[in-house]
């Protein structure tokens, strides 16, 4: 069985971030997937690089993909390159969180 980026990213809609009460995915925390044959390799970023969730959020990616992918091998890195923005939300999370253009 092969996995796909969809598949990943559907995954991680279920990592909430409790300060925004939003998916790690719509709030383009997100940045990189890379699927090998047996390990998925996530960079992700946060929101703000002193984020106190750091640790949490990180090990909630982590948790998530073992449990959807159980046979993969899964590793998380933190990012600060390119720095998030709002720019980076989905359109769905702009509306949530009442960004408008």
């Amino acid at each position: 069985m092969s996995i796909t980026n969809e598949q990943v990213r559907s995954a991680l809609e279920n990592v909430i971030d409790p300060e925004l009460g939003i998916n790690v995915v719509d709030l383009g925390l997100i940045y990189n997937i890379l699927i090998e044959e047996k390990k998925i390799a996530i960079d992700m970023t946060l929101t703000t690089p002193g984020c106190p969730l750091a640790g949490m959020l990180a090990g909630n990616v982590e948790q998530a993909l073992r449990e959807a992918f159980p046979d993969m091998e899964v590793e998380v890195s933190l990012v600060w390159d390119p720095p998030w923005s709002p720019e980076m939300l989905s359109e769905e999370a702009k509306a949530q969180l009442g960004y408008t253009r």
